[in-house]
């Protein structure tokens, strides 16, 4: 049996809307043969679905490449859908049949954007403008056979047709750096429209683009209007083409929602519903006539990432009556979304909630470190039966729901949470002996969850909510295990690149917000370049090139690569020791002064060791892309850079400087140390760990790669004890407080309950979670082979299970682009019993801790000692060994 199965088109399966005119087609291979290597492979691309008029056709091409082939045919045309199909064979011969058929669809490609931006004419009052509801009506001569709609708004909306939602997308079109980049949707609407008369409607909110940002509660920082615009393409059954767009024509009006601010919650007035405002016939006379809003087409983009949707539903858990006597409903998880929920009453009584993360040490509501932020909900009953609530243009970060108003008693079954975020599929599971760690793990993904609504944030409940470039890059690894997050990163990556300054700077948050508001508030004098920061720059497309293989983006994203390499070199002494500018540094450890976010590791030596990691990164970058010039420039700049760094900061016998747990790290871990003082500098690592009493005191920089660090100098024991601390400050303390979600302190709160200045307590902030990496790749014991040539994208894999602390047994499955990937180990009986699956058309070393000798396993397969073990070579298939533990 052999079969290409699961076909994608630029990550996706049958994308609609897509941007580019050299679309590539990747696909997964099924094969009941072990060992399997495809030796060919055949894609056709055709205008119909029976494939009788050919757009493409690649001939049978020897090669085992099943991801990211490149179409390579007659120019693809734009808002045209196109199918395709894939034959492969074995290197033996065998052939599968074609494939099921894909398809892909193009968004506007190089076609002129025609539709104006409308907005109401109505005059804003207040802070907080009402959204605005927008609407018109289309008349269509002959029966619908299909329909297109290409729709943006400055700030965010929601389109119906004839009375009917549009999408399940959520705050669309998305955040990008709008002055420079505006997403536009594509939705297939021909199910939707009718012979005669069509309406059309659309909600706009302010959203990110003119809603409240920042901690310092500036608004407007993008524009001071929302707007919308939109294009309707209709094709009949006689062939014809009719063109519908946003213009002065549309009428505008107010609804329901009076106010819908990002960080601030809802208000929605039921008396004002009225479900004909979409639909035909409506009388819309005392609307207002829209305005036409001035906008630079040049800036629009086709979507790019994945939208965000909701997710997952949680359950009311229970009602808690606090010793204030507030009546607060336990989701039983802190999430990113929002509560939906039903209620019966009189016209005008309202349900107002209010939303937390915690309860504090007396067992009360605790909104404090929410800040500014309101979080509110307001539904005001228009008194007609049951009536159900969802949010519009809001979300919260949150666990504990407080119910400040209800009519009647609190019926758990009728509130119900939802988790939102970009969908992105999951690809990891993880399960090992220690159930703690299974909670832990649990977290981190829950911490990613939360901070991926369309672009990589800090926190999801305060009044910041921002690109934040240094969590970024320190958990991208680990991301990339959790989810499918290449498209996610994609998008990102582009707006750092179209933020990144003149010079190569890179700022603080992406997109960048941060420089207009210091326009605005002499308080922020730094909005760019940190360390560890604006290595984003070059840590997160060299992570998305290694895990998925995209050549295309790592060459989109060079140029900025460079740009911050020179940047820093501009910058650092003699070109070699960064020692200049504004740096986070080792930001909120807990070896900063009191009262101080600052980690007490020197920045220059920070600095300097980051700017190392990027100069290598940008030389491993140049040398992918064949660019033998700069591959050559930056490693003997990497390989100075090193000289310098040695020579500053560590003496003549091998001690380094800075005595704190991150510099050792950050010189263990990128190679820096002296190769004759490496025992020392563990040795010293291990000394300052054992002087905090076997604890860490590391921060953004020195969390993600302690473990690392000990594990792969000889202290394996060391970085299990570690892990499995449960006491402050460990990963496990905060598990044993209950934590559903990972904290941007270690002592967020303490174990007495006492609690962290509310200026800066977040408990859903994902940074510390990229401890995850290293438990999937040392307890799971699965990584991508980075020593192989073709290891990138998963192509080759390393099996590396690495029991400790006790663990009896570990599972991890990753699906990578080729298919599933998994290690499955258990200890009994003195022996470790191991079974891994390496996908088709992949390879993957087996490594297990005992000498070749003493491993059994299927016949045929050769063990070869090493340092670390005994190694084989494994082609695809379900494999089987034992050894002593």
């Amino acid at each position: 049996m052999l079969k290409a199965v699961d076909l994608r088109c630029e990550y996706y399966r049958n994308p609609l809307g897509l941007d580019t005119a050299k679309p590539r087609f990747g696909w997964k291979i099924e094969t009941d043969r072990r060992d399997f290597r495809q030796g060919t492979y055949h894609v056709q691309v055709a205008e119909k679905a029976d494939f009788s008029v050919l757009r493409w056709d690649s001939q049978r091409v020897s090669s085992d490449q099943s991801q990211f082939v490149e179409y390579a045919g007659e120019p693809i045309q734009s808002r045209k859908r196109y199918y395709w199909r894939v034959q492969v064979t074995g290197t033996e011969g065998e052939a599968s049949p074609w494939s099921d058929t894909a398809w892909f669809e193009t968004a506007l490609l190089n076609e002129p954007w025609e539709a104006p931006f409308i907005a109401t004419s109505l005059p804003e009052t207040g802070r907080y403008p009402r959204p605005q509801y927008l609407r018109t009506e289309i008349d269509l001569e002959n029966a619908p056979e299909s329909g297109r709609v290409y729709v943006t708004a400055l700030g965010l909306y929601e389109l119906w047709i004839n009375g009917q939602r549009v999408s399940d997308a959520l705050l669309t079109p998305g955040w990008t750096s709008y002055g420079k980049r505006l997403a536009y949707q594509t939705w297939d609407v021909g199910a939707l429209l009718k012979p005669g008369k069509n309406a059309i409607g659309a909600i706009v909110g302010e959203g990110w683009y003119a809603g409240d940002l920042t901690w310092l509660n500036m608004r407007n920082l993008y524009g001071e209007r929302t707007a919308l615009s939109l294009s309707l393409v209709v094709g009949d059954r006689q062939g014809k083409e009719s063109r519908f767009h946003s213009d002065q024509t549309w009428k505008a009006g107010y609804g329901p929602i009076e106010y819908s601010e990002l960080y601030h919650g809802e208000r929605y007035d039921a008396r004002l519903e009225d479900s004909a405002w979409c639909q035909v016939g409506y009388n819309d006379s005392s609307w207002n006539k829209v305005e036409l809003i001035p906008f630079d087409p040049s800036r629009l983009v086709a979507q790019e990432g994945p939208l965000v949707r909701k997710q997952k539903k949680f359950s009311a858990q229970k009602l808690i009556v606090t010793p204030k006597g507030q009546r607060v409903i336990d989701f039983g998880q802190n999430l990113t979304g929002w509560v939906a929920f039903s209620a019966r009453g009189r016209r005008g009584d309202r349900v107002v909630l209010k939303h937390a993360e915690i309860l504090d040490s007396t067992g009360n509501f605790y909104t404090e470190n929410m800040r500014s932020a309101r979080n509110t909900i307001e539904f005001i009953l228009k008194g007609e039966g049951e009536e159900r609530y969802e949010s519009h243009f809001t979300f919260q970060g949150f666990r504990y729901v407080m119910v400040e108003e209800y009519p009647g008693d609190i019926d758990l079954s009728r509130f119900e949470a939802w988790a939102i975020h970009s969908d992105m599929e999951g690809t990891l599971e993880f399960h090992c002996s220690h159930e703690k760690l299974n909670q832990l793990h649990h977290n981190i993904e829950w911490g990613w969850r939360g901070n991926s609504v369309d672009v990589p944030t800090d926190c999801p409940q305060r009044d910041e909510r921002l690109g934040w470039t240094g969590d970024a890059q320190v958990f991208i690894g680990t991301a990339s295990y959790l989810m499918n997050v290449a498209p996610f990163f994609t998008k990102w990556l582009r707006d750092l690149a179209s933020d990144q300054l003149d010079n190569g700077g890179v700022p603080f948050v992406i997109p960048d917000i941060l420089t207009p508001v210091i326009a605005r508030d002499s308080k922020i004098t730094d909005s760019h370049s940190s360390t560890g920061w604006g290595d984003a720059a070059t840590v997160c497309p060299w992570t998305i090139y290694e895990r998925y293989g995209d050549r295309r983006l790592l060459a989109q994203q060079y140029p900025s690569m460079k740009a911050w390499v020179e940047y820093i070199r501009a910058r650092a002494d003699k070109g070699l020791l960064w020692n200049t500018g504004f740096h986070f540094g080792d930001w909120v450890a807990l070896d900063a002064k009191e009262g101080s976010y600052f980690g007490a590791t020197p920045n220059d030596l920070t600095a300097t060791a980051y700017y190392f990691y990027s100069v290598t990164l940008s030389a491993r970058a140049a040398e992918v892309l064949r660019k033998a010039d700069d591959a050559d420039t930056y490693r003997t700049l990497a390989q100075d850079i090193t000289q310098a760094f040695r020579k500053e900061f560590f003496t003549p016998s091998g001690r380094l400087v800075a005595r704190t747990q991150t510099a050792h790290i950050l010189a263990l871990v990128l190679g820096l140390v002296p190769p004759e003082h490496r025992l020392r500098c563990v040795a010293d690592l291990g000394a300052l760990i054992a002087e905090n009493g076997g604890h860490l005191t590391t921060g953004f920089l020195g969390t993600p790669w302690i473990l690392r660090a000990l594990s792969e100098n000889g202290r394996l024991d060391e970085a299990y004890n570690l892990l499995l601390k449960e006491d402050f400050p460990s990963w496990l303390f905060q598990v044993n407080m209950g934590a559903t979600t990972v904290w941007e302190h270690w002592d967020g709160m303490k174990a007495d309950g006492t609690l962290w200045s509310a200026d800066m307590n977040s408990f859903n902030h994902y940074a510390y979670g990229a401890v995850g990496q290293w438990m999937y790749q040392t307890i799971g014991g699965l990584a991508p082979d980075s020593t192989s040539e073709d290891g990138v994208g998963w192509k080759a894999a390393l099996y590396k299970p690495q029991p400790g602390g006790g663990l009896t047994e570990g599972r991890i499955g990753y699906v990578s682009l080729y298919g599933l990937h998994s290690v499955e180990w258990v200890i009994r009986d003195g022996r470790m019993e191991t079974v891994v699956t390496v996908p088709p058309n992949t390879r993957a070393t087996l490594i297990l801790p005992s000498r070749g000798a003493d491993i059994q396993g299927p016949e045929g397969i050769t063990f070869t000692d090493g340092q670390d073990g005994g190694r084989c070579s494994l082609g695809s298939g379900t494999y089987r060994f034992s050894c002593p533990a």
